[in-house]
């Protein structure tokens, strides 16, 4: 990968996750030319069929694998990886073996910045806490040559970028969402709404989304919340790859 084209990667624990949450940046980061990459640590085996239901009980997880390829393919990841772990057990992956994986990924692709849920999980969900301390626990380990040696060479990420603490549709509407704790990052993202919705709508079997209130709002905007990296030149930024 050429400087020239940083990369962004995305962990997240679920299908769906990736559309409800990061979307319309990935579009537009790789509109400006970044390679962009999906890793989703579970196939969301646990969650439901739909209503009315889209598969039967015991094809959910490849019901939701299929949904999650589609919205994948939609967003226009270059790639997307499945590391299969146990839906609502992702807690009790173990540690090392969750390290080794995202290291070898991270080493690998060599990500400018890393996206995925804030330390909370953004709803307290504990796949999304596991995720999100899984990911930090394998960034500073990436760039630890003491670490995995057998990954590849060490990769330090320059930019971890967080879910920030407030909803969506709270943000959406907010007249004052600049002003918001957390809201260092406030993306445009208007540009690409078509293309979110049609993710959104490849997840058949979920879409509770689109009963919350404030839609075109949400559509419109996504926020981050600058866990680490350079410092940012002002408050919220608007280019999550400036300065990488």
């Amino acid at each position: 990968m050429s400087p020239e084209r940083p990369t962004l990667l995305f962990i997240f624990a679920h299908p769906d996750d990736e559309s409800f949450a990061g979307a319309g940046t990935a579009m537009k980061c790789a509109g400006a030319g970044a390679h962009t990459v999906l890793v989703t640590a579970t196939r969301g085996e646990r969650g439901k069929a739909g209503n009315p239901p889209v598969c039967a009980p015991g094809e959910i997880a490849a019901c939701r694998e299929r949904e999650l390829r589609d919205a994948a393919a939609i967003i226009g990841f270059d790639e997307l990886h499945l590391l299969g772990y146990r839906d609502r057990e992702l807690a009790d992956a173990p540690r090392d073996e969750m390290r080794r994986a995202l290291v070898t990924h991270i080493r690998r692709m060599k990500p400018a910045i890393v996206v995925t849920f804030d330390p909370n999980g953004f709803n307290a969900h504990p796949d999304h806490v596991a995720i999100s301390r899984f990911a930090s626990d394998a960034i500073a380990a990436a760039a630890d040559p003491r670490w995995h040696h057998d990954a590849g060479p060490s990769h330090a990420v320059q930019r971890l970028l967080w879910t920030p603490p407030i909803a969506p549709w709270d943000a959406a509407s907010s007249d004052r969402l600049d002003e918001q704790p957390g809201a260092d990052f406030v993306v445009d993202v208007s540009s690409w709404r078509e293309r979110r919705i049609a993710a959104l709508r490849a997840h058949r079997s979920d879409r509770h989304f689109f009963s919350k209130p404030h839609l075109d709002q949400i559509l419109a905007t996504e926020v981050w919340r600058h866990a680490w990296g350079p410092a940012l030149r002002e408050r919220p930024a608007r280019d999550i790859l400036d300065s990488v």
